[in-house]
């Protein structure tokens, strides 16, 4: 069973490179947040831009350095099968403890092909390790219904995970009403985690975190509190939480010569920014992602300084870890210096 917090590691760049240096900072600061696992190369570590060799040199650098102390999780997930498998047959050979496929993206297939033509040949070819779909039609724009999932996990003993980031609370009931049992569902939105471990009909038992990386102590502490029972210590978690799990996404208003504009910072930038002023090896985004606007930026710095002033615990691991002083470096503005557009 996976249960617990599994951070879905930001991949750390400079000058446009792969940080392999950075890297081992970032994963080594979060097994001292004693984080149950950690997951390479997924959306937030903007899989779409790296490489295949890029791609496969940090799952290896992360299987490595999670030996024996936590588990580790590649994505290896994609639109083709073929990609699929010989991503996975590389993750095997690395060492690590479980695969996440993604629904494949832009093409397309229904959820019969899905469960046939992709999560079942790579289930039935590497039966050694455990296989956890990853159900997000808000990125991909298909989704493995939980019918196929429940198929899936029927006849693959190593199918007993799903991933699952739909939003939609009844499609989670119906999850694990098809799947029974034995079967662990992780939250794929920090914002619904709470939600989903504590509602009777889904029985969560974790959460794949982008706030984690920030905070991967807290994280791991409130899912450890609500796996035990222990609501209101998860409770009282969650609300010093609250304010990074609403910066997974930022969106604002910007003005254009011809109106206003809807301006969306998808994950992994505003996390990714909001750890680059705390002082973390993460460098920028890889392009086409690129900067936050003036307004983004403020949005991720309001949360950061009302967590340090409300519950500096929750970032308090990041000064000790990295050396950095918190409050300096929240309220030096020379720091955004690089970070935001100068205007949109």
């Amino acid at each position: 069973m996976f249960s617990g917090c599994y951070t879905a590691l930001v991949t750390p760049f400079r000058n446009n490179d792969v940080d392999y240096g950075g890297l081992e900072q970032l994963v080594e600061f979060q097994i001292s947040g004693g984080v149950s696992g950690i997951l390479a190369v997924g959306t937030t570590g903007e899989s779409p831009t790296l490489t295949w060799e890029e791609h496969n040199k940090v799952i290896e650098a992360v299987a490595e350095r999670c030996k024996g102390r936590c588990q580790s999780i590649a994505g290896t997930g994609s639109n083709s099968t073929q990609e699929t498998m010989e991503s996975t047959k590389h993750a095997v050979d690395a060492g690590v403890d479980a695969v996440l496929l993604v629904d494949p993206y832009y093409n397309g297939p229904s959820s019969l092909e899905i469960r046939r033509e992709y999560v079942a040949p790579v289930a039935e070819g590497f039966p050694q390790i455990h296989i956890i779909p990853y159900v997000v039609p808000g990125r991909t724009g298909a989704q493995l219904l939980p019918e196929d999932l429940a198929m899936l996990h029927r006849q693959y003993p190593n199918v007993s995970t799903v991933k699952e980031a739909t939003g939609d609370i009844e499609n989670m009931k119906r999850t694990r009403e098809c799947c029974g049992e034995g079967f662990s569902i992780l939250s794929g939105d920090d914002d619904k985690t709470f939600a989903m471990m504590t509602d009777s009909s889904i029985r969560a038992s974790g959460v794949i975190s982008v706030a984690s990386n920030i905070a991967p102590k807290a994280v791991h502490e409130m899912t450890a509190c609500l796996n035990e029972g222990n609501r209101a210590a998860g409770e009282k978690l969650l609300d010093a939480l609250k304010p990074l799990f609403g910066i997974v996404t930022v969106k604002t208003q910007e003005e254009t010569p011809f109106g206003t504009v809807l301006c969306r910072a998808r994950n992994p930038l505003p996390a990714k920014t909001l750890m680059a002023i705390l002082g973390m090896p993460v460098g920028p985004c890889r392009k086409p992602l690129g900067k936050m606007t003036k307004k983004g930026i403020q949005v991720v710095l309001d949360v950061g300084r009302t967590v340090w002033k409300n519950n500096p615990e929750i970032l308090e691991p990041i000064a000790e870890f990295f050396g950095v002083n918190i409050d300096a470096r929240l309220y030096d503005e020379s720091i955004l210096s690089g970070l935001t557009y100068e205007q949109y």
